[in-house]
């Protein structure tokens, strides 16, 4: 009964793929009401979707006014907002003296800035409902940096010092503020576009399963559907005294280099 989340409603940013559909999905399927917000709406969702009664909405996170269309569409037909995933998010693979302004502002804007447009806006709805629960998607780049893409690296540590700052504020009106911090998973939009890229699929593919000495354990990454059950418990009243913590799905990857197998 603790994940029932029948009469909650929920918003999950960059719901149309990937993480995002996979927590539209399972919270709905444990009673919640949900409303996606994605830059690109794609038509495979419609049907699943409608049988869950999921509505969906086109949304620029990095804009506000497309952030309180969202936030408007949901509070009228609902009349509140319970839960609040703030998911969407894009990669920046560039080293600093090749990031332009606009790079920049992308990246930072996406990962970063979004959280704060939708939680300033979900907040007052929360604190009347007398609690809530905001989960931000945040990377085990978040977690310590790398070298790769300090970029994204930058805007996932400040998402993750975001959601402790927010959690402290919050804790006496009981909005619970979590981030969960992926990596590397499977059939994403910023995975299967690192993939496209890559001049052997195959062997980059193998590259992000043997930086986690869990997944390469099992062989494979982890999916979109296991890091989804990480926010459904964040979201549900099993975790009713959790707030500010950084929950690593990445089957070890933050823990330091692995063992050689």
């Amino acid at each position: 009964m603790q994940l029932n989340l029948s009469n909650r409603v929920a918003i999950v940013t960059g719901g149309a793929s990937g993480i995002g559909r996979a927590t539209a999905i399972l919270l709905a399927q444990h009673g919640a009401t949900v409303f996606v917000g994605d830059l690109r709406l794609l038509p495979e969702n419609e049907a699943r979707y409608a049988e869950l009664g999921i509505r969906q909405q086109t949304c620029d996170v990095r804009n506000e006014a497309d952030v309180r269309r969202l936030v408007d569409a949901a509070l009228a037909a609902s009349g509140g907002i319970d839960i609040l995933v703030n998911n969407a998010g894009i990669g920046m693979v560039k080293q600093i003296p090749d990031v332009t302004e606009a790079d920049w502002d992308a990246c930072l804007d996406t990962n970063f800035k979004s959280a704060f447009l939708f939680s300033r806006l979900v907040i007052p709805s929360m604190k009347a409902r007398g609690g809530g629960s905001i989960v931000n998607i945040s990377s085990n780049a978040g977690l310590l940096p790398r070298a790769h893409d300090p970029v994204y690296s930058t805007s996932k540590g400040a998402l993750n010092a975001f959601t402790h700052s927010l959690a402290l504020c919050h804790a006496g009106d009981r909005i619970r503020v979590n981030a969960v911090c992926p990596g590397p998973v499977g059939d994403t939009g910023m995975m299967n576009a690192d993939l496209a890229k890559a001049v052997n699929r195959a062997e980059t593919a193998q590259m992000f399963i043997d930086a986690s000495p869990l997944a390469r354990a099992y062989g494979r990454m982890i999916s979109p559907e296991e890091v989804a059950q990480a926010v459904l418990y964040l979201c549900s009243d099993a975790a009713a005294m959790v707030t500010g913590t950084a929950i690593a799905i990445d089957g070890g990857k933050s823990l330091g280099v692995p063992p050689k197998s």
